[in-house]
């Protein structure tokens, strides 16, 4: 894994550690909780003419460029679909490869993570996941639980109907134990069984890789994000395409579903 490089700058910050101009965003109005599908690594390892799991490691790399980015203008969510459900179906050299990325990734950053003030949050299920990683994954938790900066919620293992079937499924169990009324079954309180509990919905979801799906990702959730989407694959996504998403963002009336009174 390479470390964390310091290349950019954000201007009217006085960290050092980044160097793209912020005009434009209103910091007054930054989405507050983004989702990110980060499709394309392996179809951009292909097009450099490299393996598939070059990809992912540059991928890995372009996350935690833009978690610093967005933790400097006000961001205090970042979601991001790291391994799906589905992705098991992967090549098993390819699987294998991103656990162990995963593994090198949680080991490496933690540093970094409690430097930058960062709290690691995790969604998913933990069935089939190699050992090394779950260990990982708790230590990444219980060592970033006190910091209070932007959260860096990995979805590993995850899938949106996965998540909200079991849901239904631990909310009929404790209905039937007695500790539920069906008639008290509101929207919040399902929401309150789901991975993300105590989290704000995200206002924005971002997927690079020229596809407009949203794969199996945060299905309740993102019931009223807005989406971006771009033809450039993950590794190759920049900073000055994250600000426009988010100055896009910014440039649209969200009505959730009503009417907005001029």
């Amino acid at each position: 894994m390479l470390v964390f490089n310091s290349l950019f700058k954000i201007k009217k910050n006085t960290n050092p550690d980044v160097n793209i101009d912020i005009d434009g965003i209103n910091l007054a109005n930054v989405p507050q909780h983004i989702a990110i599908i980060m499709d394309g690594n392996g179809r951009w390892a292909k097009a450099q003419g490299k393996v598939r799991t070059f990809g992912h490691q540059a991928g890995a790399e372009t996350l935690k460029t833009i978690v610093k980015i967005a933790d400097k203008i006000g961001v205090k969510v970042i979601s991001a679909y790291a391994f799906s459900t589905e992705n098991w179906k992967r090549p098993v050299t390819e699987v294998s490869f991103i656990m162990e990325l995963l593994s090198r990734y949680l080991t490496s950053e933690i540093e970094e993570f409690n430097r930058n003030n960062v709290q690691v949050r995790f969604m998913g299920s933990r069935e089939g996941l190699p050992e090394v990683v779950k260990q990982k994954m708790d230590h990444a938790v219980e060592a970033t639980k006190n910091n209070t900066g932007i959260i860096l919620n990995l979805a590993i293992n995850y899938g949106g109907q996965a998540e909200i079937l079991q849901a239904i499924q631990r909310i009929a169990a404790d209905t039937e134990k007695g500790l539920l009324k069906v008639e008290d079954i509101q929207a919040e309180t399902f929401e309150n069984y789901l991975y993300t509990a105590g989290l704000p919905a995200p206002d924005l979801l971002i997927r690079p890789g020229g596809d407009n799906r949203i794969s199996n990702f945060m299905l309740w959730q993102i019931a009223y994000a807005e989406i971006w989407t771009t033809d450039a694959y993950w590794p190759a996504f920049t900073p000055e395409m994250f600000l426009q998403a988010i100055k896009e963002y910014q440039g649209r009336e969200r009505r959730f579903g009503g009417l907005v009174t001029k």
